[in-house]
Order: C-alpha cells, then sequence, then structure tokens
C-alpha cells in the first residue's frame, strides 16, 4: 500500500509502502464498459466502519401498499444493518460493478466547477445520489453529459435534477419508491413530539447540570386533542396520520387527490381542499409533499400568518418548500412555537443559515431517511434499478419518475415538470468555508468545536481509525483510486473519492 500526502500536512500511519501502480489503473479504465458515479456522504469523524450498536435489522419483505421490498437478483455483498451511504459504503455496489466491467467512480466532493462530479460528467453514463447529500444535476450539468442516461436517487425524492432538463434530453430519472418512506414517518412523529414536549431544551438541562423544572415545562404542552394536518397523504403522509391516531389527536390533511372512503373513516380523517382551510385550524402542519416548482416557497410569510398563532412546523419533505427566512422570522415573533426537520436548502447547509441558529427549532441534518434500516432498502433498490438498466430490461413503474422525453410511472403522479435547481450553487460555499475556516491546518475554525483534532487510534481488530474534524474528511482523497495492488491516497482537507477500476479492485483496510 501507499500513500500520497499533500505537501507539509501532516500524516497519519507509514505503511510499508508499494511502487504507484497508476498505469494500470488507466489501462484498466480504458476497457470500461461505461462508468457510474456515485455521489455519497462523507464517512464518520470516528472512521469507517463505525461499532455498530446493532447486529440485525428486521427484515421488510413489502410495504404497507402492497408493493414488495427491492427484490435484486444479485447477492448482496455487505451484511444488512451496514454504512452503506457514505463514501467508504460504496451503496455495496463495488463488486456488482466490476463484475459488469464498469468503471465506478465514489465521492462527496459534488459541488461547484471544480469538483470531482464535474470532471467525470463527460463520460458517466448513469450518476447516482442521495437526497441526504444531493448531486444537483442543473441544466448545465446534464448538457456537459452527453453519454448521460439516467440519474439515480438512493432513496425518493428527485428534485435535485432539473427534471425539465432530463426530459429534454431523454434522460431516465429513477428512484427506489418507498425504501425509507416509513423512516420519515417516524422521524416526523418523533419530532412533533420533542416540539411540542420541549424535549430538547429540557435535554440540554440535563446535560448542563441543571434540573429547573419551571424552564422546561414552560413551553411544553400536550399532544392529545391537538389538530394535526399534513400537507400531502401520500405514503409518508398516510404513515404520519396513521402513527398518529393513537395519540387522540384530531387529524386533517390536504391533497390533489383525495383518499379512499374508507381510509378516512378508519383514522377519522378530515379532508380540506386547499392548504389555506387546513393551516388555519391546525396546532401542528407536517410537510410531506415533493418538491416541485408548485410547491417551491408554499410556506412564505403570507401563508404562515395565516397560522394559528404558536402552531408549530415539521419539514421532512424539502426545505425549498419552506421560505427560509421567514420561517426564522415567525419564529422570533412567535407566530410560530417551533420548527423542526431535517431538510434545507441547498444541503449542506452553511455555517451562516438561520435554520442554525433561529430560536425554538428541532433541526437535524438530513437523517430522517438514512437509517441503517432504511440503507440495506435503496442499496437494493438501486442494485435492482442497475441490474434492469445493464440487462435492457424494463424498470418497475413505481420507481421511474421521468422517462422516454417525459414525467412516467410515479413522477406522472407526484411532480410537476419543471426545475427546483435554482440557487443550488450556494452548496459551493460551504466547501470553500471549510476551506477558509482551516487555513493552518486541520481542526480549525468551526471543525474544532465538532470533533478532535486529526488524530488516529488503533481498534482491538488491528484497523486504523482516523478522526477528522468538520473541515476535513475521513479517508479523504483528491482520487482515491482502488486497484491491484491497492493504492490510498489520503489529503487532510481533499473530500473523498474513490475511482475504482473494473474487475481488479481490492480495498484497502485501514
Amino acid at each position: 500500500i501507499w500513500l500520497k500526502f499533500a505537501p507539509t500536512r501532516r500524516t497519519v500511519a507509514h505503511i510499508k509502502p508499494r511502487p504507484p501502480t497508476r498505469n494500470l489503473c488507466l489501462s484498466m479504465a480504458s476497457k470500461a464498459h461505461g462508468k457510474v458515479v456515485c455521489v455519497l456522504y462523507e464517512d464518520p469523524l470516528v472512521g469507517y466502519p463505525p461499532d455498530y450498536a446493532r447486529d440485525t435489522i428486521p427484515e421488510i419483505a413489502s410495504y404497507p401498499d402492497g408493493q414488495t421490498a427491492p427484490t435484486p437478483v444479485s447477492p448482496a455483498d455487505f451484511k444488512p444493518g451496514a454504512l452503506l451511504g457514505c463514501v467508504s459504503g460504496e451503496l455495496g455496489l463495488r463488486k456488482f460493478l466490476q463484475d459488469r466491467g464498469v468503471e465506478f467512480v465514489v465521492t462527496c466532493d459534488k459541488d461547484g466547477p471544480d469538483s470531482e462530479l464535474e470532471k467525470h460528467l463527460a463520460d458517466t453514463e448513469v450518476v447516482i445520489s442521495q437526497p441526504f447529500w444531493p448531486a444537483y444535476m442543473t441544466a448545465e450539468r446534464i448538457a456537459k453529459a452527453p453519454k448521460l442516461k439516467m440519474c439515480l436517487t438512493a432513496g425518493i425524492g428527485s428534485d435535485h435534477v432539473d427534471l425539465e432538463a432530463a426530459c429534454k434530453q431523454n434522460v431516465t430519472v429513477a428512484e427506489v419508491t418507498f425504501c425509507n418512506s416509513i423512516s420519515v414517518a417516524e422521524h416526523v412523529v418523533m419530532m412533533i413530539l420533542s416540539l411540542v414536549r420541549n424535549y430538547i431544551p429540557s435535554y440540554r438541562q440535563v446535560v448542563a447540570g441543571g434540573w429547573n423544572i419551571a424552564d422546561c415545562v414552560s413551553r411544553s404542552y400536550d399532544v392529545e386533542g391537538m389538530h394535526v394536518g399534513t400537507v400531502a397523504a401520500g405514503r409518508i403522509g398516510l404513515a404520519v396520520l396513521r402513527r398518529l391516531k393513537p395519540f387522540d389527536v384530531r387529524l386533517h390533511y390536504f391533497d390533489r387527490r383525495r383518499l379512499p372512503e374508507d381510509v378516512e373513516k378508519e383514522l377519522s380523517l378530515t379532508y380540506h381542499s386547499d392548504i389555506e382551510s387546513m393551516v388555519k385550524v391546525c396546532d401542528v402542519v407536517t410537510i410531506n409533499c415533493p418538491l416541485h416548482p408548485g410547491t417551491e416557497h408554499l410556506f412564505n410569510r403570507e401563508l404562515i400568518h395565516k397560522m394559528k398563532r404558536g402552531a408549530y412546523i415539521v419539514n421532512t419533505a424539502r426545505g425549498k418548500i419552506c421560505d427560509r427566512d421567514a420561517i426564522a422570522k415567525a419564529l422570533e415573533d412567535g407566530q410560530l412555537a417551533g420548527y423542526a426537520g431535517d431538510v434545507w436548502f441547498p444541503q449542506p447547509a452553511l455555517e451562516s443559515h438561520p435554520w442554525r441558529t433561529m430560536p425554538h427549532h428541532a433541526m437535524t441534518p438530513h437523517i430522517s431517511g438514512t437509517s441503517l434500516s432504511a440503507q440495506f432498502r435503496y442499496a437494493q433498490g438501486v442494485r435492482e434499478i442497475l441490474e434492469c438498466f445493464y440487462e435492457g430490461r424494463p424498470i418497475r413503474d413505481e420507481y421511474i419518475i421521468a422517462q422516454d422525453g417525459k414525467l412516467a410511472g410515479t413522477g406522472a403522479a407526484s411532480y410537476d415538470q419543471g426545475n427546483t435547481t435554482g440557487g443550488s450553487a450556494e452548496a459551493a460555499d460551504f466547501k470553500a468555508g471549510r476551506r477558509r475556516d482551516a487555513p493552518a491546518g486541520v481542526g480549525a475554525g468551526a471543525g474544532a468545536r465538532l470533533a478532535e483534532q486529526f488524530q488516529g487510534r488503533r481498534r482491538s481488530d488491528g484497523r486504523f481509525l482516523l478522526n477528522w474534524g468538520r473541515d476535513s474528511c475521513p479517508l479523504s482523497a483528491r482520487t482515491f483510486r482502488l486497484q491491484s495492488p491497492p493504492a490510498v491516497a489520503l489529503c487532510s482537507r481533499a473530500p473523498p473519492t474513490r475511482r475504482i477500476a473494473p474487475r481488479h479492485a481490492e480495498v484497502a483496510h485501514l
């Protein structure tokens, strides 16, 4: 193994080197049958793989509407419950694609004209991305990718793709429908309870060593008896309603398609044909609709001020459905009692994003749909879609968002053709901010508050763990090539990228 370090940067470990074999990688890549670029979020700060809390996850064979869980033909190359959504996890696709002679590039460097993603657009056929760390496929990027045949979302929600441009270029857009809908619904219920019961400030009391019960309960209420409404009652929205029913709340919904009468009776639902009539009567509003031109900035100042004073909003759909500044101002003025969610725009959110510091919020990074349980399902779904793609078989209709130059399948029922990627270029400022924060080494700036400075430790199993601050990335490399013999490049602040030559790659264990 050989390690390449940036000049003047501190090294982590010295492993007996072998000469680099770049020519081997290039020659093998030239024989590849196509290229897949996969954009995933960064590795854990404490190294990969993490120490898992559980040994197993429940097996889910089908979803509440009868749709089966992903059913790829090829067996999984990973254990259910493994961390697959980060760069080192590779969605478990490495061997699958190598066996098909496909060049496979995995990176978290997705934003800006100098990003690793941009470097590979000219000859890639498939771009895989996640909603949690989206690769914004704008019209400009699609135009730079003449060989692009498919944009594939590892999860649900394909608003990071300019659907209008994709249709014009006849690019298929697909996602793993329903794979993490229940995961998100559980997150919604958790956030509703956290807001209404004032959980997070109470938790902070304990961490800070305090015990002022009056401070804890001064904004704490019961959910029982409240009016709770969902914007959209699709897979996620309906799952939220079902999970809230036992709390003895009064349930409302707004959707452009009304639910069957027997479902409305079962859950004692009140239907609203327009969103204004629903938000006027609700104490809690949860947003569960897709982002498209018709829902962009739906929750603006005007709509928020039609809500009850002291209402709560929970948004796990997409950040751009809400007007960023209007939400912050409504919390400051007391029009809203709380706001929670895990979706921002763009993603990752800048450190200066007002939702990080606004009062009475319960925001998290975009995590609701990427639990370890959900990761297994959407990794399997990506594999199923790729099997169909490479074998010339039809992709499930429920996985299709756009195909043959028009919205199709789930996309035809859920989206309006158009573009909601405007403003996504701001995400490049997050990467630039990291570099500005750490001009003199690793762990400087905001990252020092989030993690220990760059250091290494060896686990009991002999694997070397790397701890980085937010200002750099674990297993980071401008270009991380896995080949035979294996080669690993480490650089303290460059985003991690893995480029795997087909059929001959080996994983280097650190």
